[in-house]
């Protein structure tokens, strides 16, 4: 068969289409592949992360404020999940020498306690008085926030009806947690925190009392006198603790300034 010859012109242009066909179905998946990753790559975390930034989740990190103590800062950070605390973790812990082992032998046993409590109202780890002091206060900032922000979120979404209920909470709930100022005395600081309901105090815990020699034990005898006195008298006006004169007077002074914070 010659060259020229028609038919062999038409079985030329044939064999040469498929080639040509073979040759682009062949590049195709080189290339389609990439272009899926790279518009897949970014989408699916934006997907993701819209349910956790929205409100609707019931989900928030609160940060509370540091707190000072003798030893170094303490900072709390607290997870809340539909109104419950799920997770804690302590932003800022003391460090150095020996605080470097307190931290991390109290640290952990403090956010555990604060998950299980839902409150700060939670127990001091032995042998970190300090730092259990100062976790708990900026716990209990945390927690303020978060009530703060869960009030303003109801009332928000509630229009006319979540305002009526936000102004009766403040008679019909009634419950406020208050932390005294800090008075110093001749054998150191006393702080003491109060929770009234109904315009009662319910119950009183003191977060700074004088600490070292004999301090200790004087603080372990009067601490909870006092405490037990001031929920029976509803007052800041309670007797002295045979003994603990200055932490007495201090206690007073303090637990008469949270009080002074629920009247306002």
């Amino acid at each position: 068969m010659k060259k020229s010859h028609p038919v062999r012109r038409a079985v030329l242009a044939g064999a040469a289409t498929v080639s040509g066909i073979v040759l682009l179905l062949s590049l195709k998946p080189a290339s389609d592949p990439g272009s899926a990753s790279a518009a897949g790559g970014a989408a699916p975390p934006a997907a993701a992360e819209a349910p956790q930034g929205g409100r609707g989740a019931g989900t928030g990190t609160v940060t509370g404020d540091a707190a000072d103590t003798q030893y170094g800062p303490v900072q709390v950070r607290l997870t809340v999940s539909g109104g419950k605390v799920t997770a804690v973790e302590a932003v800022q812990a003391p460090k150095g020498g020996q605080s470097d082992q307190v931290t991390a032998d109290a640290v952990p046993k403090l956010n555990q306690a604060a998950v299980t409590a839902g409150t700060a109202d939670i127990d001091a780890v032995s042998g970190a008085t300090y730092t259990s002091a100062g976790y708990r206060q900026s716990l209990q900032s945390a927690l303020d926030k978060a009530a703060a922000a869960g009030s303003a979120d109801e009332t928000g979404a509630g229009g006319e009806g979540g305002a009526a209920e936000t102004g009766a909470g403040g008679a019909g709930q009634g419950t406020q947690v208050l932390t005294g100022d800090v008075t110093q005395t001749q054998y150191g600081p006393v702080q003491v925190r109060v929770t009234v309901n109904g315009g009662k105090i319910t119950n009183a815990e003191t977060l700074q009392a004088p600490k070292g020699g004999r301090s200790d034990q004087v603080t372990a005898d009067a601490v909870p006198k006092l405490n037990q006195a001031a929920v029976t008298a509803g007052t800041a006006d309670i007797d002295a603790v045979s003994g603990a004169t200055y932490t007495s007077a201090g206690y007073q002074q303090s637990l008469q300034s949270a009080l002074d914070k629920a009247g306002g």
